[in-house]
């Protein structure tokens, strides 16, 4: 009998580290046009897409909305953006 037909046995299941959830979405202008950023707890940039995107909606329904971008912790994740665009920028922690 061939052994190369039929389905394929699963791989045996490893246990590796998943990637660590985004806790931070940033949605912020950017030459003109917002964006949407997605930040890591310890605010590393990990997605960044058009914040017109729905799923940019399902991700902040039911979440309320903070100008906390011009604090000193984003200094460095948003460092490209004028003050300007940072104190009106939206930031939302993500339930995770």
């Amino acid at each position: 009998m061939n052994q190369g037909f039929g389905i394929e046995r699963p791989a045996v299941h490893t246990h590796e580290e998943h990637d660590r959830p985004a806790r931070y979405l940033v949605i912020i202008e950017s030459g003109g046009s917002p964006v949407a950023r997605l930040f890591l707890d310890n605010r590393e940039l990990v997605a960044e897409f058009d914040a017109g995107a729905d799923e940019v909606a399902m991700m902040a329904t039911g979440l309320l909305a903070d100008h906390s971008a011009s604090l000193p912790e984003w200094d460095r994740a948003l460092a490209g953006h004028s003050e300007a665009e940072r104190a009106a920028a939206e930031v939302y922690t993500l339930d995770v």
